[in-house]
């Protein structure tokens, strides 16, 4: 074969013509051998028209060596590596370049370096890009880019750096690159700087240029800046637009963002699925139903509906609006359902239990969430990161630890417990389920830990009364450079709480202020109030209150109040009571904390001035539940509840445990306490329902599980004391472990002893 010319072949495919259809292999000229394959011959020996591009490895093996070839060759090969990602073929064609000494001309060595970048590989592109002897800023601005690409935003800042030193000047897609860095790296310090280069070249009024200051100043936190790029920018398209009005929502501007909705329609911007999607999850925010409809029907008028991303959109904003039926009817009417959907319907099912009106409707929609789950594993769909994460904090929310347990087996077989927000999910949920142990197995086992893992650790040690355990994983976390924040501080300061430790507390408590600048907050003084008040030094704790930058909270006198109680200083106690309704309370667990004080030191007139108060800022009756789930199934109970087929043996077992609790040494405790009759207005007795709820879900779950078996119940209020105090013998008598949530605080009965010290700030 005689030597070749020189090829000048371009990146895009030949199209074969109706004359070259039909040619013999040996009539086809070599450079369009060399950009297809060809199809086996037919039986006369001619071609297929059905050619395909020929790989990097079969190209390069139909050039002999010492063959000419021009650098726009590479080209498609390169172009082809890209595509598929294919390092190894790369590296083969890097090593061609060098033996025909093309390496030398700046268009292939910037073209390596990008491919290298694009196919994963920095390591590699920058060794190049060092030994290179010309660069322009087109090989500066890839690499820049490759950086950004694969996630290495410092590196790519500091080559943007080197670029300008060198006196090289940055292009508009080079400044592009930097603020694409900035983002990632949330410095807006450096990127003010990039910004002045934009001004200084003369390009901060490109579009392009302006949308990209709109989203640097918005993941950056200041809505303020990122608005006046957007006021900058003199021909606004339908970027602009978007990123201005996901800015305002990203930084809790929903306000703004929907007056910039309507501006643009105003304009006649057409918006695009990007924009619908930002405008309805304004509409999710606000919880703005009538809005998001209106917004709905242009999501139709653009032609958008049909778009997953819009129906994903339409779906949430209803199930955030509570009208979980139209969501459920979107979600079935749906053709083509992404893992995103199902993400958002279980994320939607979870956020309604916090926004439900009532107990059973947030468990009815928690475990609404778990059906939805179990679906999305018989689609043949496998759930990524965020569907396990939402769905281990439902778990958290229904106490369901058998889910969670099934939950936590499937991330270790699919991978994704590896993941810092799953495995810190399933601590949260071990430690909100009362499974303190499992979730120091949990946290121990994370490869990689976050502020969230350490924080959630040590509040469930706080919570389940292991202080000491909580101290030492604190100061585990400092060691390891790991910054606390104020709501880690708040675990620490229960935790001293606990136990008593007084000193301890005070350290931390200077600590937090002094060491790492965090300013107190109602928190942390009423962890320090009820640390003093567990103690009996109830002169100190006042004291300390006196000491607050701020007025002390419904919750702070009702600390002081029960502490007074508890240790027999009235004249204190009447002193904490006088202020707290100063504040008009409006729990009203509150009021009957008040009510009992009063009542036990027969201050009759002030047992009528409370009543009054009650009638005037419109207290409601208290309503007991409690509810437990076996089997998958939820059971509800309330105060002094017969409805259940079970009750008579309900009763009868409690009846007996009191019995024989009372030999112990349980005395029974009365209080006063509202009614839990929804047709009666306000009315005050003075002796307690025989049985409050959360002992006769206690009952039917030693009756309906076998021996040995955790009993996990809810309660929708704070335990009172005298169940508290019968909880503790039961646990005793039946030799169980008994988990009581209430709306306080996590009760974990065990040998007669409680995870909370043995004394609840509020129990009423």
């Amino acid at each position: 074969m005689a030597s070749l010319p020189s090829l000048a072949i371009s990146g895009t495919p030949h199209k074969l013509d109706a004359d070259v259809r039909k040619l013999s292999p040996a009539s086809v000229p070599l450079e369009k051998r060399l950009s297809y394959q060809r199809s086996p011959p037919t039986a006369d020996g001619s071609w297929e028209a059905s050619v395909q591009p020929l790989d990097a490895r079969e190209a390069l093996a139909l050039l002999r060596e010492g063959t000419g070839v021009e650098s726009a060759f590479y080209v498609p090969l390169l172009q082809q590596c890209i595509e598929t990602r294919s390092l190894p073929d790369a590296q083969v064609i890097h090593a061609h370049i060098i033996k025909t000494g093309t390496h030398e001309e700046t268009f292939v060595s910037t073209s390596l370096v990008d491919v290298y970048m694009k196919c994963g590989d920095p390591h590699h592109a920058r060794k190049l890009f060092d030994t290179l002897p010309r660069r322009n800023v087109v090989t500066w601005t890839a690499l820049i880019t490759g950086y950004v690409r694969n996630s290495e935003p410092e590196n790519a800042i500091l080559v943007f750096v080197r670029l300008l030193e060198s006196g090289c000047y940055p292009t508009n897609y080079t400044l592009g690159a930097a603020l694409s860095a900035c983002c990632a790296l949330y410095s807006i310090e450096l990127g003010r700087q990039v910004h002045g280069y934009m001004v200084k070249y003369g390009i901060e009024s490109e579009t392009s240029m302006g949308n990209s200051l709109c989203s640097l100043y918005s993941k950056c936190g200041s809505l303020e800046s990122s608005v006046k790029a957007f006021r900058r920018i003199p021909n606004k398209n339908v970027i602009s637009w978007t990123s201005i009005i996901s800015a305002c929502g990203d930084n809790g501007d929903t306000e703004l963002g929907l007056t910039l909705f309507a501006d643009m329609l105003t304009e006649d911007v057409e918006p695009n699925e990007y924009t619908l999607t930002s405008a309805l999850s304004l509409c999710c925010m606000l919880q703005d139903l009538s809005l998001g409809k209106q917004i709905h029907s242009f999501c139709i008028k653009f032609g958008c509906e049909s778009q997953l991303p819009v129906k994903n959109s339409i779906m949430y904003l209803y199930l955030k609006c509570e009208e979980i039926n139209e969501a459920r009817r979107l979600f079935n009417e749906m053709d083509t359902v992404s893992l995103i959907t199902w993400n958002a319907m279980i994320a939607g099912h979870a956020q309604m239990m916090n926004l439900a009106k009532d107990d059973m409707a947030a468990h009815h929609s928690g475990f609404e969430a778990l059906k939805v789950f179990q679906k999305l594993n018989r689609s043949g769909m496998k759930p990524d990161l965020y569907s396990f994460s939402s769905i281990l904090t439902v778990c958290s929310g229904l106490l369901a630890i058998e889910q969670g347990e099934q939950i936590h087996a499937q991330t270790i077989k699919s991978g994704y417990l590896s993941d810092v927000v799953v495995s810190s999910a399933l601590v949260n949920m071990y430690n909100k389920c009362g499974c303190i142990d499992d979730a120091t197995k949990a946290f121990v086992e994370m490869s990689t830990r976050t502020l969230i893992s350490w924080t959630s650790m040590l509040t469930g040690y706080s919570q389940h009364g292991r202080s000491k355990e909580a101290i030492q994983l604190f100061e585990d976390m400092r060691l390891v450079g790991v910054r606390p924040n104020q709501i880690t501080f708040v675990g620490v300061l229960s935790a001293c709480s606990h136990a008593g430790m007084v000193d301890e507390a005070e350290y931390y408590f200077n600590m937090m202020k002094n060491e790492y600048g965090i300013k107190p907050v109602m928190d942390h003084y009423a962890c320090m109030v009820d640390m003093f008040v567990r103690q009996g030094r109830l002169e100190d704790a006042f004291a300390f209150v006196k000491k607050m930058d701020f007025e002390p909270n419904e919750i702070i006198w009702s600390i002081l109040i029960a502490g007074c109680r508890s240790h027999g200083n009235v004249d204190l106690g009447f002193y904490a009571a006088e202020r707290l309704l100063e504040l008009k309370p409006k729990g009203i667990e509150t009021y009957i904390l008040l009510l009992n004080m009063y009542i036990s030191a027969e201050r009759w007139q002030d047992v009528s001035r409370v009543r009054k108060v009650m009638k005037n800022e419109n207290i409601g009756s208290i309503r007991d539940r409690s509810w437990i789930s076996i089997k998958d199934k939820v059971y509800f109970f309330r105060a002094n509840d017969r409805s259940h087929p079970q009750s008579a043996e309900m009763y009868a077992l409690l009846e007996s445990l009191l019995q024989k609790a009372t030999c112990l040494g349980y005395v029974p405790y009365k209080s006063v306490e509202l009614s839990d009759k929804e047709d009666e207005e306000n009315s005050v007795g003075s002796a307690a329902a025989t049985h409050h709820s959360e002992r006769l879900a206690i009952a039917f779950g030693l009756i309906n599980t076998t021996e040995g078996t955790t009993i996990r119940v809810v309660k929708n209020i704070t335990m009172c004391r005298d169940c508290h105090n019968s909880v503790k013998f039961f646990s005793i008598l039946t030799k169980r472990e008994i988990i009581v949530r209430d709306s306080k605080r996590l009760h974990r009965f065990r040998d007669g002893r409680c995870s909370c010290g043995d004394f609840g700030a509020l129990l009423l």
